[in-house]
């Protein structure tokens, strides 16, 4: 008689000892390839394969495999979820990433390598990035709830063990991505096209650029190039970053994945035993789930996901128990929860995050997120090599080890190089001031921008003054910087004052306003990453705010990433006259999402954040900010 599969299997106290083993291994293995634990690599490796073989065959001889299959749903349920939601909770932030894996140099030059198609290309899939962004969050949302509730596992269990195959090729691509690389592209130009021409006379000099045909319409061209590497896989969007300080590496990224795999495997195998959840076992998985929830959402800082996946599993199981004959089962239970999860989508989409996880978020300090970097510390050692055994040594070269050694002495070892070790990891600011930085050229300025008394002030030193000097023992006149002039070295019996000479200074060619942000007592910017597809629908409440300042001295500026003709043109069409900055748009991207925004600086603090669409009134904006 074939044994009845139970949760307990023979012995529920030692299936749970093997799946605590069986954790314990993987957390061991993990470690075992950690960049931190180096020198215990071979040992934490070969401790957690065998505490992971043992409890794995400990795991079939007693029957746990369903005990662990529910250990991995409650686990993997309660990421799925946590991790959907601080993607939708910036959606656009996800997108941006998406983009970027779709560049053609980045995701696609893996499969021009591997198949030998170099006119392969993903970048058809940017212009959809946002909605892909959007159905991914969602899915692994619906999908965590699902695993949770025992609904549909048997696809749901496919439809995650897809999702993880493909994450997991991300993350590979991203940590094993090659700068130094090259690969060959194929790129098609319309012979109409500017660049056709340029790419064709290009060939004729440079050997990593072919011509390969040529018609009258169009020209093909293959081209050497360098992959364009990922540096952060975006898993969990800016939470991370904004909550432990820095994103998980590449790597780390790879064996989170590789631990998801895992798990959804157990799940995977395990689907034809699963059945749905009784009332009881709701409660218990459920339960298990919002605890696992909960520690995430203290490790992100952010206790809405707690809210949320509480609203979002009770839903499921509610529309399960009323819906009736065509929404009470499973697949009415994911759409309660996809309707749920359209809500948040929506009006982070239409508004800003709930949480914003970025540099520039309300409270912050921008002053102190400029210098929150860190040089780093590096150490030049020598490395001499036996030419008898290959061994290899490395010595500081001031130290004293070094000099007691006397290594240059001995016949059988050689020097071989200098190689650097890092003391102190580098750390690049979080706001770096060469990517925020708005400027205006000199030759650009407006009466807008010249309105502003900084500007004005900063002015002074586009002309530079000298001192034409007639020497009267050599008989010359030569010119000195009027700063540098001092009577004393200088007497009136040996020399005279010709002339004072003003031009313009060959170094002042634009002002950048990053300081004057973070230094005025009271700042008002409007980020505008896009004037074209902008939202303008409040201008004439902007146009209102513009007003108020210039009658309270409090300087307002608009920044955005538009040609000078572009921002001429808006200003004439829109009848707004202020003064306008132009910055990187990939700064502006992470400034905020939404196209335009109102950001209130106060001596460097961000104390307000206005969406498009949340934009305040006159007197509403006074009130608050300028009484």
């Amino acid at each position: 008689m074939k044994e009845q599969v139970t949760l307990q299997g023979r012995s529920f106290l030692i299936n749970s000892i093997f799946i605590a083993v069986n954790l314990t291994g993987l957390t061991f293995l993990v470690m075992g390839y950690h960049d931190n634990f180096v020198e215990q690599s071979t040992l934490f490796k070969f401790i957690g394969i065998i505490l992971m073989i043992l409890s794995i065959a400990g795991l079939i001889l007693f029957r746990g495999r369903y005990l662990m299959s529910s250990v991995s749903r409650v686990l993997v349920g309660g990421l799925f979820i946590v991790s959907g939601l601080v993607k939708a909770n910036d959606p656009l932030g996800f997108s941006y990433k998406l983009e970027e894996y779709f560049e053609d140099g980045a995701l696609a030059f893996r499969i021009k390598e591997w198949f030998g198609l170099p006119g392969f290309s993903l970048e058809v899939f940017i212009d959809y990035a946002l909605i892909l962004s959007v159905v991914i969050c969602i899915a692994e949302i619906v999908l965590g709830v699902l695993t949770i509730i025992g609904g549909k596992i048997k696809l749901v269990s496919y439809l995650m063990m897809i999702m993880m195959v493909f994450f997991t090729f991300l993350t590979w691509h991203t940590a094993n991505c090659d700068k130094d690389q090259r690969f060959a592209d194929h790129d098609t130009y319309a012979m109409t096209d500017p660049l056709a021409q340029l790419k064709i006379d290009e060939a004729e000099y440079n050997e990593d650029v072919t011509v390969l045909s040529t018609s009258s319409s169009e020209v093909v061209i293959e081209e050497m190039k360098t992959p364009q590497c990922v540096s952060d896989c975006g898993c969990f969007g800016d939470a991370m970053k904004g909550s432990v300080g820095r994103s998980l590496s590449p790597k780390e990224s790879l064996w989170k994945d590789i631990i998801l795999v895992y798990l959804v495997l157990w799940i995977f195998i395990a689907q034809w035993i699963i059945k749905p959840n009784t009332r009881k076992q709701n409660m218990v998985y459920g339960g298990a789930s919002v605890v696992m929830i909960v520690f995430f959402s203290w490790v992100f800082g952010w206790y809405f996901p707690v809210f949320f996946g509480i609203i979002s599993i009770l839903g499921a199981l509610w529309i399960l128990r009323i819906g009736g004959k065509f929404l009470g089962n499973y697949y009415g239970s994911s759409l309660i929860v996809t309707v749920i999860c359209t809500l948040m989508v929506t009006y982070v989409l239409m508004y800003l995050p709930l949480k914003d996880y970025r540099s520039y978020a309300v409270g912050t300090n921008l002053f102190e997120k400029m210098t929150d970097g860190i040089n780093g510390e590096f150490e030049s050692l020598l490395v001499y090599k036996n030419t008898i055994t290959g061994e290899t040594i490395e010595y500081s070269s001031t130290s004293e080890e070094y000099m007691a050694s006397k290594i240059w002495e001995d016949t059988d070892w050689v020097y071989e190089s200098m190689v650097q070790k890092e003391i102190i990891a580098m750390k690049i600011p979080s706001i770096d001031t060469n990517q925020f930085n708005p400027f205006v050229a000199i030759d650009e300025l407006t009466e807008a921008e010249l309105a502003l008394p900084f500007i004005t002030e900063r002015m002074k030193d586009a002309q530079m003054k000298e001192l034409s000097i007639y020497d009267v023992v050599a008989n010359s006149t030569y010119e000195i910087p009027l700063e540098e002039y001092n009577v004393t070295d200088y007497p009136e019996d040996s020399y005279s004052i010709v002339d004072t000479v003003s031009f313009d200074n060959p170094d002042f060619t634009e002002i950048g306003i990053w300081k004057d942000v973070i230094q005025s007592d009271k700042f008002v910017l409007v980020v505008a990453k896009d004037l074209k597809k902008g939202n303008w629908s409040r201008l004439d409440r902007l146009k209102d705010i513009f007003a108020l300042c210039k009658e309270n001295n409090v300087p307002f500026v608009v920044i955005c990433s538009a040609s000078r003709e572009d921002i001429n043109a808006f200003r004439e069409e829109n009848s707004f006259d202020a003064p306008f900055f132009v910055n990187d748009e990939t700064e502006l991207k992470a400034m905020t999402r939404s196209n335009p925004t109102i950001m209130v600086i106060e001596k460097g603090i961000v104390v307000a954040k206005y969406p498009c669409r949340s934009t305040p009134s006159k007197d509403g904006f006074k009130t608050k900010h300028l009484n």
